[in-house]
């Protein structure tokens, strides 16, 4: 039997989602699509039953307004939120900004899926030459981080995400589970795969062909010590979640840009 539920979320489509570029540090807010993404699925863990007693995200916009909107949806607002950048999307370095299909293009659809799926592998770093460096990293939302600014990752591997994940989990949240709080995750793709690898036992090549589409919740039912009593859950209609797993998948093809 199930002793405690966490619920993930990787954010809405973003902008930067629907244009099919590595959007990672820079901040975005949700597209119209996104938007109907997040209330959806409020409107489902509604109607599902459930309830949070507080919700944590990242410092990044699309993960904050994605938990605002589920929470309207479930008539549940008041709840609390906390924010950290130990929940942040990966830092995908230099890649930041470029169109994925036409890197796929460019360096090959395996080299493509190694950068955005793999275990181990980090991207080139970003330098103050790169476009976004100066947008990233003099954001004041980096001030109070309980690390230097100079310290913050100038790429990560999936590895990396979870290293700087893990003390904010096992000091923060695990508390707030083990308390009875029922714990919504309103996160990223690459943060929720990291979770999702430590929680489940993932292996490092099994999680490269781990895909979780924007907006769709993900259940883990959990024993006394946390351990997983069955594989996490995606909740929703499987057809559409299917849909939308293969649309992610596909980003990363070959195939000539439209933006």
């Amino acid at each position: 039997m199930s002793k405690y539920a966490l619920v993930l979320l990787r954010h809405g489509e973003g902008a930067w989602n629907k244009e099919n570029r590595f959007c990672s540090w820079v901040d975005q807010k949700l597209s119209s699509d996104g938007v109907k993404e997040a209330l959806d699925c409020g409107k489902l863990l509604k109607e599902l039953g459930y309830e949070f007693d507080i919700v944590f995200t990242s410092i990044l916009s699309r993960s904050i307004q994605t938990a605002w909107l589920v929470l309207e949806a479930m008539g549940q607002e008041w709840v609390p939120i906390e924010k950290s950048w130990r929940l942040n999307e990966r830092h995908y370095g230099a890649l930041i900004g470029l169109n994925r299909a036409e890197m796929a293009l460019n360096h090959g659809e395996e080299q493509v899926k190694i950068w955005r799926r793999s275990y181990g592998v980090m991207p080139p770093p970003i330098d103050e030459s790169h476009p976004y460096f100066f947008e990233i990293y003099n954001d004041r939302r980096y001030n109070t981080c309980d690390i230097a600014k100079d310290e913050l990752p100038r790429t990560e591997s999936l590895k990396e995400v979870l290293e700087r994940l893990l003390p904010y989990w096992e000091d923060i949240i695990v508390p707030k589970i083990k308390e009875g709080r029922r714990v919504l995750i309103s996160a990223h793709g690459n943060s929720s795969r990291a979770l999702l690898k430590h929680l489940e036992g993932i292996s490092d090549e099994e999680i490269a062909n781990l895909t979780l589409p924007t907006g769709v919740p993900v259940l883990l039912e959990l024993d006394e010590n946390l351990h997983p009593i069955k594989p996490h859950e995606l909740l929703g209609d499987q057809g559409a979640i299917q849909a939308a797993i293969k649309k992610v998948e596909d980003q990363g093809k070959a195939v000539a840009s439209k933006t």
